[in-house]
């Protein structure tokens, strides 16, 4: 049988992400009480990631060795990848190793590719297109704070990136508004944009898309590998900046996300994501929790 993987939200039905979301919860709570839950006894996640991180690396490995389980690190200089092993070869390798494999690379492509090769559960940690496990966490946050999302309005502001494009994915299965401000010639992929019908709109003015929102969200203006666009990039953006004036637009009890890290003075100004509607740091936080909930998804079969 055919492994289940978990290369976008599109992976997941809209009832098995709130299941996932509430599992999440449960499971943070279980680690506030220190709870002894660890399933996974001697089953093993395998890590291959071509593009640094911190929150990703340390939630999975943290999550898995909670959960009774271990997690091995690896970098394209650490393997074969890294002198030029097909990732074909590699899928089927480390698929004989390990129980579940995360992957965080450039191209989506090539986690496909990847995906199709490997006989157990692939994730997606990143790719230039999808970041759905950021989606997990923050919708879980947004939950604990405020309820449900469904038929809320969620406000994107900034580049219209892989972050972006989960935020569309999660606006279909979960029932919500997103409104989309970016910047002539940085809008989302027009594909995914078509395939979420009436859920999107794409709004040019930040403080329109802002107005009476329920969550207002944003991302650097450069990500890993845009280093060089680095200064065409900042004076594109400079609009787009989440300050005070754009928070006033919003709901009075919306709240504020970033996926970090955060430059503070460029996408977000400090008093908004260290102000009193920042939840970046539980958001953060439940990485961990909700990224454990998933594998629970993934390996139900495996629980001890």
């Amino acid at each position: 049988m055919s492994p289940r993987h978990f290369l976008t939200l599109r992976d997941l039905s809209s009832a098995e992400f709130e299941r996932l979301i509430n599992r999440a919860s449960e499971l943070r709570m279980k680690h506030r009480r220190r709870e002894n839950y660890a399933p996974f006894g001697q089953r093993v996640l395998g890590m291959v990631f071509e593009k640094s991180s911190t929150r990703t690396r340390v939630s999975f490995e943290a999550g898995m060795i909670q959960l009774g389980g271990g997690a091995i690190f690896l970098s394209p200089r650490d393997t074969q990848l890294g002198r030029g092993e097909p990732m074909e070869d590699t899928a089927r390798v480390l698929s004989r190793m390990v129980d579940v494999l995360v992957i965080r690379t450039f191209e989506h492509e090539k986690l496909e590719r990847f995906a199709t090769h490997a006989s157990v559960p692939v994730i997606n940690a990143l790719t230039d297109s999808y970041h759905p496990c950021q989606l997990l966490a923050d919708m879980q946050t947004y939950h604990e704070y405020r309820g449900s999302i469904r038929g809320r309005t969620v406000a994107w502001i900034g580049d219209g990136n892989n972050m972006c494009h989960s935020y569309i994915n999660a606006a279909v299965l979960l029932g919500f508004r997103l409104r989309i401000a970016s910047p002539d010639g940085y809008s989302p992929q027009a594909a995914i944009v078509e395939r979420a019908n009436d859920s999107v709109e794409l709004i040019s003015d930040p403080m329109a898309a802002a107005k009476d929102a329920d969550l207002i969200v944003t991302d650097v203006w450069a990500s890993m590998g845009q280093e060089e666009e680095q200064q065409q990039r900042i004076k594109a953006f400079a609009p787009y900046q989440v300050n005070a004036a754009i928070m006033a637009q919003a709901h009075d009890e919306a709240l504020f996300m970033h996926c970090l890290p955060a430059h503070r003075g460029e996408e977000v100004a400090a008093e908004v994501i260290d102000g009193p509607q920042s939840v970046v740091w539980d958001e953060a936080e439940n990485r961990l929790h909700s990224q454990k909930a998933l594998l629970e998804l993934l390996l139900r079969d495996l629980i001890c």
